[in-house]
């Protein structure tokens, strides 16, 4: 509690301070020639009471706005109003509209991008900065209007074309971009780390709190030989409402461990979620290694716990982060989590050693695991 009290009254943020609006009025006047470049030192210029760093991810991903072009670049309309307007002047005949498409020379548009993440540090701790989640996309010359060797199955195919390639297009076929707009998929787009932080925590204590009579109601059966034994669920589990949500404990283990000399941000993005479904909260990150190992350390039946303790330190090199392997486990994809318990027992068998800082963080999660 002492850690979330000291994130909320500990900081105050450089005026003026960027939000949702003045970021979008700061990328739209970027000119997308020289957009990369340009980007760091215009947020820099507009918020000069922040020091700006960006890191991009290699995520492609395609955007569901199509355009339809023709081959000298005029634009005649977005492809699903146009095609279902195609589609009824051929009374829904599907087979004559693609007879009478194919044998024209219209192209379909795409807009493909990747992430690209923004960081600015408001203070010393591991959560002190702001995030700012933007996409770098452009706009390319994709496909014909129709595959002129098969004939669509159903009308969803002509609004939703699967023909177009999915490798990378060549330069000349850019139409547009690269352009960068802010990623707002789950209420993730701008975030300062520290606030966001403090709300997750206060959400799920209001998530457990809700939930307390139900909780003192709540009994565990247990059937043995002499009957069925009923105890209440708060005595077998007393720390249920003073759980502390996987987010909050991925930072506090940044700070205890040796990984808190370095910023969090110069490692790891996060994608964020905050968002309202059917009038439950949805609040926290999924994390993302900005460079991750090039192979992935999974346990084997003969390996030793002194092979894996070189493992983890070829890993923690490979990053140029100490006790990096750690927060990669949490992820769980490129650092196996039985390789976390492997070397935990052997901290307590004192056959293995870590320093004495990293060898807390790991015990107390092997005490009590979490992951992403």
């Amino acid at each position: 509690m002492r850690w979330l009290l000291w994130l909320i009254f500990n900081e105050r943020l450089p005026s003026p301070s960027p939000d949702a609006g003045s970021i979008e009025a700061v990328l739209a006047n970027l000119d997308p020639a020289s957009a990369d470049d340009d980007l760091v030192p215009a947020l820099a210029h507009a918020f000069p009471g922040f020091q700006f760093s960006a890191a991009r991810i290699d995520d492609d991903y395609w955007r569901d706005t199509r355009s339809v072009i023709r081959p000298d670049g005029t634009r005649i309309g977005e492809l699903r109003p146009w095609m279902t307007g195609e589609l009824a002047k051929d009374d829904g005949d599907i087979d004559a509209l693609w007879r009478r498409l194919k044998e024209t020379d219209l192209l379909i548009t795409e807009w493909r991008g990747t992430s690209a993440f923004v960081f600015a540090p408001t203070g010393p701790g591991a959560a002190d900065y702001i995030q700012i989640a933007l996409g770098r996309e452009s706009e390319w010359q994709a496909a014909p209007i129709v595959n002129p060797d098969y004939r669509p199955r159903g009308e969803e195919e002509l609004l939703d074309p699967s023909w177009p390639r999915r490798d990378q297009p060549p330069e000349r076929d850019r139409l547009a971009g690269p352009l960068y707009r802010l990623l707002d998929r789950a209420g993730g787009a701008f975030v300062h780390i520290r606030s966001f932080l403090e709300r997750c925590g206060r959400i799920e204590r209001e998530k457990r709190e809700a939930k307390r009579p139900e909780m003192e109601r709540r009994v565990i059966r247990e059937v043995g030989p002499d009957g069925t034994r009923e105890t209440p669920f708060l005595e077998a589990v007393p720390d249920w409402f003073d759980y502390v949500p996987r987010e909050i404990r991925f930072f506090r283990d940044w700070e205890d461990s040796s990984a808190g000399r370095q910023r969090v941000f110069a490692h790891w993005a996060l994608d964020v979620r905050d968002y309202t479904y059917k009038g439950e909260r949805e609040i926290g990150f999924i994390p993302r290694p900005l460079q991750p190992p090039q192979e992935r350390l999974l346990p084997t039946p003969d390996a030793s716990v002194h092979l894996l303790m070189d493992r983890i330190e070829a890993v923690d090199r490979e990053l140029g982060l100490p006790f990096g392997w750690f927060f990669l486990m949490t992820h769980g994809h490129w650092v196996d989590p039985d390789v976390g318990q492997a070397i935990a027992q052997g901290l307590k068998e004192q056959r293995v050693r870590l320093p004495d800082r990293d060898a807390r963080v790991l015990l107390r999660w092997a005490d009590r695991t979490y992951g992403f």
